[in-house]
């Protein structure tokens, strides 16, 4: 019995070592015959790592530049080589560097050149500063009707403010009432309806 098992184990350890010479046979042939497109695989994935690398390291360069350059602005904001050079390596930095100054000393003319800037919210804020600089109420209106518009409301304000100092009480109760009582700014014209519009 014992030679029987001894025999069973040998035929089965052949068998498992033909299945193993058989499946190696088989990975070298496809290894083979796809030995091109797997090298390219290999190096297409390398390029493509070594490629983000490479942009990664760009992008924070870009932005590190762009933050000293702004650095050396805050020293002395009237370089226009220092502000040019801004705006080539951060164009969004730039309009909120022009929005700021425009803001502190109250440039109208800055803030309208600043209405169409892709940074994100000035485009909105210079177009609602400008209105209410020039304290136009058409301006101020063609803003408050835009949807999105985030200083809506307190446009409203001032608009209705506008409206009460020409002794328009109706427009004005017309421009409080629109603002929405979950706004901010809503104790403010519940105020002025009662006390300030009558």
């Amino acid at each position: 019995m014992s030679l029987k098992n001894n025999i069973d184990m040998v035929k089965e350890e052949l068998n498992s070592e033909e299945k193993f010479f058989e499946k190696a046979v088989v990975t070298e042939k496809f290894i083979k015959k796809y030995k091109k497109p797997l090298i390219g695989s290999v190096i297409a994935v390398v390029l493509l790592v070594a490629a983000d690398i490479t942009y990664s390291i760009n992008k924070q360069n870009t932005i590190d530049a762009a933050n000293a350059t702004l650095q050396e602005l805050q020293k002395n904001a009237s370089n226009p080589a220092t502000l040019a050079r801004l705006k080539s390596l951060s164009p969004e930095l730039h309009d909120v560097w022009l929005y700021s100054q425009a803001i502190t000393t109250q440039n109208v003319q800055d803030l309208e050149t600043l209405k169409g800037s892709k940074a994100l919210l000035i485009g909105d804020m210079a177009k609602y500063e400008a209105a209410e600089l020039k304290n136009d109420p058409k301006l101020l209106e063609k803003y408050a009707k835009q949807q999105d518009a985030i200083y809506k409301d307190l446009a409203l304000v001032e608009l209705a403010i506008i409206a009460m100092n020409d002794g328009k009480i109706d427009e004005a109760h017309g421009n409080l009432s629109m603002i929405s009582s979950q706004s901010p700014l809503a104790v403010v014209a519940q105020s002025l309806m009662h006390y300030g519009v009558k």
